[in-house]
């Protein structure tokens, strides 16, 4: 047991370190050679290194002690570890990139250079979250309300880093296409990173119609390890009674459950739908807020509705 602790600890802090020189090459390699910026805290400090010539290594750690305390305060400490090893791995890394310049990309198409810097971006940032680490900046911000409420990472980005690339249009030499090209990375970021964290989350609803829907449901719940819900139905047309199944399942594991239907009823009508959010056991937990209310006689703490 110590062992695969161990194990999944490197493991970790691996593919966090992979993710963060993903996301700072994005950077030092796309989006700062090539004049650009972005939301977030290393857009931030792009945007300062352009007004005043500080670099991104030097203001990007400053900025994030804040922010860490938080963290830690909120996270715990597991979170506020991991988090300060990629900051100080990031910080090193803004410094040490820019000393080669075979890896600078400078292109003259911005659009093009906007996309690659936003999904490189958007990966690293990904590999980071997905074990529990952060760049810090606005990452701890959306980790900190995704821990509370059902917000996507994406839209918290979102609807902060619309004020920083603002920010922008005081540095003299930038203009309204920059804050455009700015906005470009941010949205292709957002969608980005939420499709890294919850692609593996996507689920289906399946509804499958079959006579043999009782070998069909038994075969489901024993090999793809899934719940079964059998409906009452009846097929107006031959007006006869029948059962349909209700099939919630991963995204991923779609192909092989419609394969396995088919197998046993080559026949058998099915109908597949997106679902937008599935909360219960075995996939999300629901996350409500936290609510605290005050009562007239200043009595502290927390009450719930009915006590």
């Amino acid at each position: 047991m110590k062992t695969n602790k161990i194990l999944a600890t490197l493991w970790d802090y691996f593919l966090m370190t992979v993710g963060s020189i993903i996301f700072c090459m994005a950077w030092t390699s796309f989006i700062i050679p090539n004049g650009l910026a972005s939301g977030g805290l290393t857009g931030f400090c792009t945007i300062i290194q352009y007004g005043t010539g500080l670099p991104v290594g030097i203001s990007y750690p400053i900025l994030n002690v804040l922010l860490l305390l938080l963290g830690f305060l909120v996270l715990g400490k597991g979170f506020g570890f991991k988090t300060i090893y990629v900051i100080i791995l990031t910080s090193v890394l803004f410094d040490a990139l820019p000393m080669f310049p075979q890896l600078e990309v400078l292109m003259d198409e911005k659009l093009l250079v906007a996309l690659v810097g936003a999904a490189m971006e958007s990966v690293g940032i990904g590999l980071v979250l997905l074990r529990g680490g952060s760049t810090g900046g606005t990452d701890i911000i959306a980790m900190i309300i995704n821990k509370f409420w059902p917000v996507s990472p994406g839209r918290v980005y979102l609807v902060t880093d619309m004020f920083i690339i603002l920010s922008i249009l005081l540095v003299p030499d930038k203009g309204i296409v920059d804050v455009i090209y700015a906005y470009v990375v941010m949205l292709g970021f957002s969608f980005g990173v939420d499709f890294v964290l919850m692609g593996n989350k996507s689920t289906v609803q399946i509804l499958v119609f079959s006579s043999k829907y009782q070998q069909i449901a038994d075969h489901i719940i024993t090999a793809a390890d899934r719940g079964v819900t059998a409906l009452e139905s009846m097929g107006w047309y031959s007006k006869q009674e029948s059962k349909v199944l209700l099939i919630v399942a991963r995204k991923h594991q779609m192909n092989t459950i419609l394969n396995d239907i088919k197998s046993i009823d080559s026949r058998a009508f099915i109908s597949v739908s997106s679902a937008m959010s599935v909360f219960g056991e075995g996939f999300e937990e629901v996350k409500s807020g936290v609510s605290l209310k005050k009562n007239t006689n200043k009595i502290e703490g927390v009450q719930q509705d009915g006590n």
